[in-house]
Parts: structure tokens; C-alpha cells; sequence
């Protein structure tokens, strides 16, 4: 009998018992391949997975305020250890250069304490404008009405759920969380067939980040034969003490029934790949992971390498620090936010080539043309 007659009969045969024992809810064969429990959520993830993969050129604001010289920003950071946050606040310091402004960043530590120690150190230096980055306005709600009331604009980045204004910042700058998630999810469900066993690490301490991770359980859950194995509270600040630890327990647990991994920063699997490597497993091999959200060079870099992730979702840093001056700039000038959300973008072992991040091709001049007309 030849291999492709042997694969058929092997998979008539498997219907049958199915069939005969009554246990049509088992996994059928098929080419070998147990066969998706959920056809219809498999189809739309891998569409997902095809369109997030390709690349998307600027499609932004392309007009606005010319740009005023002279304002002074101050970054404050959830925490300069989060590469989303750091790489962020290289996007805002470029812009700034570009227009002739200054910025200082301050390191909030990753915790409460030091990130509202952090926004009162902003308040007093009296500065133009204050981005609150990663964390919650509302966990700095008086050092916020401080601000509020000196008329010193907010701009937030992952500050809130959603993009765009809020009655405490002039906007929020980010992707849809929701659209984050998902991708990240169907990329789970489309890569294993939707069949997968796995493990999401998140920061429940950040709201963001938690509302992002319970996002993607939810997805995940659309699909009967993805199981949820272990959900990982582990703080960014903490994940390079904490996350080797939670790996060689979840692998002494859940052995080879953990194949897919989820994180709501790319980071968390820097601080796995020790651990891993130490168990045996390879780079290339399960688990298969994919970082929602900030796409840091070094997670660029594991893709390529096929070391411990599989793929990131990127955020658009460079681009995003140029809108944050942009907002800026337009609430400066009286004007409404720009409105603008980034699109979703998916980077795998398929598409990263050499780089070592993601923009929309354009972003730098279509900003300049709006700060520098004719310039």
C-alpha cells in the first residue's frame, strides 16, 4: 500500500471507531494531523494571521499644526525596564529633536510609589507637556488633577484601554488592545491546528496589560481544543528573577502538553529561554511563543534566531513617539487629537527578514510635512 493510500485508510479507520464507540467529540486523523475541533474559528485565524503578516504602508494624519519650538516634555515611565516603555521614549525623544524640543525621561521603577514619585518630580520641573507611559492615570489621579488644573497636557501611552481622549488625558496613544489580542490568540489557534496547550504570562498589576491577557484567553477559548493550561501573574519589574523559576515548574507540570505560549510583552520570554534551554528543549521547538505587544529588538532578534519565540506583535514605537509629539503639538495649539490608531502588524519567522523593529514605511516624513511644510 502506498503512503498517501495508507494516510486515507488510516483516517477511514479512525472515523469508523469514532463512529462505532460513540466518541465523536475525540480528536479524528487526519493525514496523520488530529483534525481541528473548531473548523470555522481556525479558517478566520489563519485569514488574520495572513493579512496581519503583510506590510502596511503610513496611512496617518497628513495634516495639522505647524510645529512650535521650544516645549519641553517630560516622560514619565511606568518602568524603563519594559523594552515597550524604553523604546517609546526613544520614539519621543527623535521626534522631539526633529522640532527643537526637549525631553527628560524619569523612571517610575515599576512600582506605585516610585511611578507617583516619579509624575510629582514632572509636576515640579513645570514642563510644557507630561506623557504618562504604561501605567494607569487613575493609579496617579491627584498628581493628574495637579496637572489638569496647571493646564499642562497628557498624553498617555498604553494609558488606558482604548486609544484616543479620556476626561484626564488629551489622548492615549496606542493600538487596539483588542485587536492585539486577538491576532495573538488566532496565531495559537492557526500555527497548532487549533489544538495547543498554554501558558499566558501577564502583569495583572497593570490594567492595560491585564484587560490585553484576559482578551486573549478569551479568544483562545473560541476554540474547544485550545486549553488554558496555567495564567502567569508575574510583574514586568520582577519577570527576570521570577519567570525562570515559573518555567521549570510549569515544564515539570505540564511536560510536553505545553505547547504554545502567550505574553502580553515580549520580555517575559528572554527570561524563559534559560530555563528552557536548561530542560533540553530546543530554540525551534515547542513551546511556540508569541509576545502581544512592544516587539523590542531582542524579540526581533529570538524570532529570526528561532530562539524561544515564535513571533511578536509589534508595536509601531518610532512611529508612535512621533505622534506623541504630534499630540503634543496639537494640543498646544488648541487643536483636537489626531484621531489616528496604528494597525495591527504580525511578525514571524516568515516576514522578519533583518529587521529589528516595526514602523509604517513614511511615518518620519509624513510628520515632517506636517511640521515643516515646505521646510
Amino acid at each position: 500500500m502506498t503512503p498517501a493510500r495508507f494516510s486515507r485508510a488510516a483516517a477511514t479507520l479512525a472515523v469508523a471507531a469514532a463512529l462505532a464507540c460513540g466518541c465523536s467529540r475525540s480528536p479524528v486523523l487526519v493525514a496523520g494531523r488530529a483534525a481541528s475541533p473548531c473548523p470555522g474559528v481556525l479558517d478566520a485565524a489563519k485569514r488574520a494571521v495572513a493579512h496581519a503578516e503583510r506590510a502596511v504602508a503610513w496611512a496617518g494624519p497628513t495634516t495639522g499644526p505647524r510645529a512650535v519650538s521650544g516645549k519641553r516634555i517630560v516622560f514619565v515611565a511606568e518602568t524603563m525596564t519594559n523594552p515597550g516603555v524604553a523604546g517609546t521614549a526613544n520614539g519621543v525623544q527623535e521626534a522631539a529633536r526633529s522640532v527643537g524640543w526637549n525631553v527628560r525621561v524619569i523612571d517610575g521603577q515599576g512600582t506605585p510609589a516610585g511611578i507617583r514619585a516619579a509624575f510629582g518630580q514632572a509636576l515640579a520641573l513645570r514642563p510644557s507637556g507630561i506623557v504618562l507611559a504604561g501605567f494607569d492615570p487613575e493609579s496617579t489621579a491627584q498628581q493628574v488633577e495637579q496637572a489638569n488644573d496647571a493646564r499642562i497636557p497628557l498624553v498617555g501611552w498604553h494609558a488606558t484601554r482604548t486609544p484616543g481622549p479620556s476626561p484626564r488625558l488629551f489622548t492615549n496613544v496606542t493600538t487596539r488592545v483588542e485587536d492585539v489580542a486577538r491576532i495573538s490568540a488566532y496565531w495559537i489557534i492557526a500555527e497548532s491546528g487549533g489544538n495547543a496547550g498554554v501558558v499566558l504570562f501577564t502583569d495583572s498589576s497593570v490594567p492595560f496589560a491585564e484587560n490585553k491577557s484576559q482578551l486573549i484567553k478569551r479568544t483562545l477559548a473560541s476554540c474547544s481544543g485550545v486549553k488554558l493550561l496555567s495564567y502567569q501573574n508575574i510583574p514586568i519589574p520582577d519577570a527576570g528573577s521570577r519567570t525562570p523559576d515559573a518555567v521549570s515548574s510549569l515544564l515539570s507540570r505540564f511536560g510536553d502538553r505545553w505547547t504554545h505560549s502567550a505574553a502580553i510583552n515580549d520580555l517575559y520570554f528572554a527570561d524563559a529561554a534559560p530555563a528552557l534551554r536548561a530542560a533540553g528543549r530546543q530554540g525551534g521547538g515547542a513551546p511556540f511563543s508569541i509576545g502581544a505587544g512592544d516587539g523590542d529588538p531582542s524579540a526581533f532578534e529570538r524570532v529570526r534566531d528561532r530562539q524561544f519565540q515564535a513571533a511578536t506583535v509589534p508595536e509601531p514605537l518610532g512611529a508612535q513617539g512621533s505622534q506623541i509629539v504630534d499630540e503634543f503639538n496639537r494640543a498646544f495649539a488648541a487643536r483636537p487629537p489626531s484621531g489616528y490608531v496604528p494597525p495591527v502588524h504580525l511578525t514571524t519567522v516568515a516576514n522578519v527578514d533583518d529587521t529589528r523593529s516595526w514602523d509604517p514605511p513614511g511615518y518620519r516624513a509624513a510628520y515632517m510635512r506636517i511640521w515643516r511644510p515646505g521646510g
